[in-house]
């Protein structure tokens, strides 16, 4: 939020400095993002008098003006202006100085061969208007030399960050109260004028809608003039960053900027019949102040008449009925609106106000009447006009928050000892009223919120207004107990693989990437297998689903960095990943991905055409992770269905067992390549780390001692010729399990297809290490081992090859 200075010893009765109250602000918890001074932009123009202007001589159009700056030593300037003449007092830039709207730094210059020594500036080049017709033509009586910053009267602009808890400071006046309260200043009285209605108002306002609108006050101002707003009133609009539109539009948003409290005129000539605040019926319409048009529903609250709709309430109001230059009587409004009803309404409309901003976090729902009576004031102090009567229709919650608190609670939960008396200073100085209640146990109070803070419901808030205005920088450091000894380990066994699974897909070549929890909703239906968790108040509309997979995030890094010019990437992130049961219930479940993409190895001499990643280099990342991970690689099958993600043929799953998946690795399918724009072959490997079993027993501290066999191992090689459907992951741990005592490995080093080979048949070679015991193997052992390999193998229906 922005405010000038000006605008805050309105409301302030303070001769603290700009960095006084800058400092006071932060230490508040009112955030200062920045401070604008006007005078850093005016450095170096001063209020000087034009002493003669005569013809230029090479130029029809310049003139050569001798210009008094005030140090007694006139300067020489060429100006163009048409209304510069001697006798004029107005502004020059010195050289030196920086002209705020271009940037253009003076100096001394020949202009058609005559020297200029600056410029005499028009209003347009210092950003104080729009002007640019002529120079700036100040009173005749204005100081010369005098520092045209001083004399214009520069001032600051503060920009603070508002937090979504502090409804009561989105408005200057809340501000100005914390400020006192903190000790920087007496916060002068709200001077609302009591403006009696002269006659009956003639525009009918109800309610029907008192969920959504418990309260709608409003009375008519006729006779108004419209027009430009007041100088100073332009002055603080704009201080805050709003364009000064017309008188009525401007008193409107001032109130709403000093006290946080939206208000709305309408022009009751564009109004048929009563108006009215109701829900809107479905497939209503209305075209907003921003110029779109919204289709409405029943769910969300409006200010309608016989004719239409007028305002979303509370948001925006209808472009049709906004006040005009020709506006000559008007209708104020000011009601309370349900907080959760405009927060609703405004998300599903994706429509966002400053009203809106404020309404969803709560306004002071007893300030209706006095905003009202501020609003009656300034209008026909400025635009003129009689007011009718008020109408009042519905009540506002008047329900006073009260909370049980103990002064003793400043010190156990602030960490800091605050007087009773002091605490009680500071509650009543930020509109909270105290009662001592009398106990047994120690002082205990009774305090009541003022209707600006909803965001207080408990005795820890009441500790926080506290500490924060007595001073958070009084909070002394103070080290958490530490035990004798060593210490324990704090890092939990998920953190603990996460870890050390980090550390190896790294130095597997790898590299780690952080991307968002959230999807587009499209994105993460793909990866989904069943329906995903949306969420009701999105960052923005690309985030609006939780990952069911880390693999979209990573597919849309991949994008990025192939879209620079990458040849290719090993990426890999550890995340959670977060599924929708059938019942609704969610589940948070760890997972590990890694996405190869483009080339694997680049194009060279020696190796010839790039050679790109394939499904084989996805399932050896999974493997040796899972590895890592302390799942039991040698008993994993290798199964289909990896998942309409992938491609057919090229993908599979590592399974304990038909239903325990461990991971699944594969090519992507090319439709979900061309979703994500990706023209590149990709290989994945998503492992689901809370699926890996854990470990059986007590886990020891100590590992077992290596002691490596005392006899050399024995290889053997078979080779079998097997139906060319029969998957060789099945083959070789059939293999290995025909002797479990004396075969300690097998692998596939050879798959053929070709001459010898029958038709639908292929011939798979695997290479079998043995490891005798206490003693070396005989020929006869090795036949009766060879014998039961073959025996397992055929019962897959292999055979030996001769």
């Amino acid at each position: 939020m922005k405010f000038s200075l000006s605008w805050l010893k309105d409301h302030l009765d303070t001769t603290a400095s700009v960095d006084e109250i800058a400092l006071t602000l932060n230490a508040i918890g009112l955030e200062v993002e920045g401070i604008e001074n006007p005078a850093d932009k005016l450095k170096g123009f001063r209020v000087a008098k034009v002493l003669t202007a005569e013809r230029h001589p090479n130029a029809d159009k310049l003139q050569v003006l001798t210009v008094d700056s005030g140090d007694g030593q006139p300067l020489q300037v060429v100006c163009g202006a048409p209304n510069a003449r001697a006798g004029l007092v107005g502004v020059l830039g010195l050289p030196g100085a920086v002209v705020p709207a271009n940037g253009m730094v003076l100096k001394v210059a020949a202009v058609r061969s005559v020297e200029s020594n600056g410029m005499m500036c028009s209003t347009r080049e210092l950003e104080l208007g729009e002007d640019h017709d002529g120079i700036i033509e100040l009173p005749a009586d204005a100081p010369i030399g005098q520092a045209f910053a001083d004399y214009h009267g520069a001032d600051p602009v503060f920009d603070i960050a508002i937090t979504p808890n502090r409804p009561d400071c989105m408005g200057v006046y809340g501000i100005a109260r914390d400020l006192a309260a903190a000790g920087l200043g007496t916060l002068k009285p709200i001077a609302a004028p009591q403006i009696a209605g002269t006659f009956a108002s003639p525009v009918e306002i109800r309610t029907e809608d008192a969920e959504g609108c418990p309260a709608f006050y409003g009375r008519t101002v006729l006779g108004v003039t419209n027009g430009p707003s007041p100088d100073w009133l332009q002055a603080r609009l704009k201080s805050a960053g709003q364009r000064p539109i017309s008188a009525l539009v401007d008193v409107t948003n001032y109130v709403m900027l000093t006290y946080g409290r939206p208000a709305h005129a309408y022009d009751r000539a564009k109004l048929t019949g009563a108006v009215v605040a109701r829900r809107a019926q479905d497939g209503e319409g209305v075209t907003a102040l921003n110029g779109k048009h919204y289709l409405l529903d029943h769910t969300m609250t409006v200010i309608a008449d016989e004719a239409g709709v007028h305002d979303i309430a509370g948001i925006m109001g209808g472009e049709h009925s906004g006040c005009s230059d020709d506006t000559k009587d008007v209708l104020l409004e000011i009601a309370y609106f349900d907080p959760t009803r405009i927060a609703q309404t405004g998300r599903t409309l994706n429509l966002t106000s400053d009203a809106r901003g404020r309404f969803e976090r709560g306004i002071d729902p007893q300030f209706l009447d006095t905003g009202l009576d501020l609003l009656t004031g300034l209008i026909i102090e400025i635009c003129g006009g009689q007011a009718s009567e008020v109408i009042r229709a519905g009540t506002p919650p008047s329900g006073a928050k009260v909370v049980h608190y103990e002064p003793a609670l400043a010190e156990r939960l602030g960490g800091v000892a605050v007087q009773p008396a002091r605490q009680r200073e500071i509650l009543e100085s930020l509109g909270f009223s105290v009662v001592v209640v009398d106990s047994q146990q120690g002082e205990q109070w009774s305090v009541t919120a003022p209707g600006w803070r909803p965001d207080v419901d408990g005795a820890p808030d009441i500790v926080e207004e506290v500490i924060r205005i007595h001073g958070l920088d009084k909070v002394e450091s103070v080290a958490l107990p530490r035990a004798d000894g060593v210490a324990r380990p704090t890092a939990t066994p998920t953190q603990k693989l996460e870890r050390r699974l980090r550390r190896a897909a790294a130095a597997r070549g790898n590299h780690e990437a952080v991307t968002w929890s959230f999807l587009p909703e499209a994105e993460a239906a793909t990866f989904a297998d069943s329906a995903v968790w949306t969420l009701a108040n999105p960052i923005s509309e690309d985030m609006k689903a939780m990952r069911p997979s880390l693999l979209p995030g990573l597919l849309s890094a991949v994008r990025r960095n192939l879209d620079r010019g990458a040849a290719g990437l090993r990426l890999f992130e550890i995340g959670r990943r977060y599924l929708r049961a059938e019942n609704g219930t969610s589940d948070e479940r760890l997972s590990l991905a890694v996405v190869l993409a483009g080339e694997k190895t680049p194009r060279g001499w020696a190796t010839g055409k790039a050679a790109t990643f394939d499904a084989y280099d996805a399932k050896a990342e999974a493997l040796a992770l899972l590895a890592e991970a302390g799942a039991p690689v040698d008993n994993l099958q290798v199964m289909g269905e990896a998942g309409s993600q992938f491609h057919p043929g090229q993908s599979a799953t590592l399974r304990l067992g038909p239903k325990a998946v461990l991971a699944r690795f594969g090519m992507l399918h090319p439709a979900v390549l061309k979703q994500f724009d990706i023209d590149a072959p990709v290989a994945v490997a998503e492992l689901f780390l809370d699926a890996i079993p854990g470990k059986k027993g007590a886990a020891s501290f100590a590992r077992v001692h290596y002691a490596p066999p005392a006899l050399q191992a024995v290889t053997r090689d078979f080779a079998f010729l097997v139906p060319a459907e029969l998957p060789a992951g099945d083959l070789v741990r059939m293999v290995k399990g025909a002797d479990k005592a004396n075969i300690v490995a097998a692998r596939l080093f050879d798959d053929f297809r070709g001459q010898g080979v029958p038709e639908g048949s292929k011939s798979l070679a695997i290479e079998v290490t043995l490891q005798p015991g206490d003693k070396s193997y005989a020929e006869a052992d090795l036949k009766a081992i060879a014998d039961k390999v073959t025996a397992a193998a055929a019962k897959l229906g292999a055979t030996l090859r001769g």
